[in-house]
């Protein structure tokens, strides 16, 4: 009986690092946004919540039929409040007048189901209550949803992916999830006692001093360029003279210089430039990206649209791999040695700040 369960749970534990990947970014956005840093201990609990939400979807969907064809079963719902308690009473060997018996329920197929539909519930609702802090009524809802999402996620066969339902939709299991969810809710108040209070971990942080970090940087750069790479296309079908050199110049220089030094990406992570004094001029904005996109992505950009007759351009393009080697290798050492500057920050006097 256990197997049944230790399956879905193992795979769950396979797939948790792919998964754990593809929600780094939204988790760590989520933080910026909503605290204006990365602290550890939430990321963990989210990580955690994460590998909860995995194992519990596992559990309803695995082990899944073999072909998408498969078989009608007899019925496809328990509409039986409490039938539970029956099934237990009609399979046990447990002898209930002898208390010595009763450790033979661990061995029962209907003791532990019920056992599980429980357990299924409770990170769920310890989540709710110390993590989200909500009150018992939107625990008791939001389980009750849950559960409700994984009944209809079997008995529509994984919304019409198979051909028939391979699983039951039982009215006891919204029963005990629920259930499960509110008994999550209760231990969470003995949790708290024994782990840090969320609503203090910031008390003494102050935003202004924290260091802005590099993959802070890469998300808002990567976010800028969602929004550039349209443009600069649009810009071409239209053939605009020196798109590429527009665009970049009102985005990121007079775009910046006019918000307090936020584009779009760095809105969205909540940080901004500023300039040697604290405000932003004109004139360090214009090296910052100047140097960066205009000279650096510059020369890149006219290395695609420009003709170069016989020798030149090998040696554009020797030059440019020089160049390039040179910057990865500066980026390599900024990264790694926490206090260097990037060059076009050094020669810009400008830096990053937490909004």
């Amino acid at each position: 009986m256990l197997d049944y369960y230790l399956f879905p749970i193992s795979y769950a534990f396979l797939t948790f690092p792919i998964a754990a990947m593809l929600c780094a970014i939204p988790i760590l956005v989520l933080q910026y946004r909503k605290h204006g840093y990365f602290n550890k201990f939430r990321g963990v609990l989210l990580y955690l919540f994460l590998l909860y939400l995995m194992n519990a979807l596992y559990l309803v969907i695995l082990p899944m039929p073999a072909s998408r064809h498969n078989a009608p079963m007899s019925s496809y719902a328990q509409l039986i409040p409490f039938n539970f308690i029956r099934d237990i009473l009609a399979e046990t060997r447990v002898v209930w007048s002898d208390p010595s018996t009763y450790v033979r329920l661990i061995k029962e197929r209907a003791f532990l189901q019920v056992v599980f539909n429980i357990a299924l519930v409770v990170p769920f609702g310890m989540f709710m209550r110390y993590y989200l802090r909500k009150s018992w009524l939107t625990c008791l809802v939001a389980s009750l949803g849950l559960s409700l999402f994984f009944e209809v996620t079997q008995v529509t066969g994984i919304y019409g992916f198979y051909d028939y339902p391979y699983r039951l939709f039982d009215v006891d299991d919204l029963f005990l999830n629920t259930l499960g969810g509110m008994i999550g809710f209760v231990m969470a108040r003995w949790a708290s006692s024994h782990l840090p209070r969320l609503d203090r971990l910031d008390a003494e942080v102050d935003l202004s001093q924290k260091r802005v970090s590099y993959t802070r940087r890469s998300i808002a750069f990567m976010m800028d360029w969602i929004v550039m790479v349209p443009v600069l296309l649009l810009l071409n079908v239209l053939n605009v003279p020196l798109a590429y050199f527009l665009a970049t110049s009102v985005y990121f220089i007079l775009i910046p210089y006019l918000n307090g030094g936020r584009t779009l990406g760095k809105s969205f992570v909540r940080i901004r430039i500023t300039g040697a004094g604290g405000h932003l001029r004109l004139r360090e904005i214009a090296i910052r990206y100047g140097l960066l996109y205009l000279v650096f992505g510059g020369v890149h950009v006219l290395y695609t649209s420009l003709y170069f007759p016989g020798i030149l351009r090998p040696m554009y393009f020797v030059g440019l791999f020089l160049m390039d080697a040179c910057v990865f290798v500066h980026v390599l050492v900024c990264l790694f040695g926490r206090k260097q500057r990037l060059l076009h920050e050094q020669k810009s006097g400008t830096d990053h700040a937490i909004t």
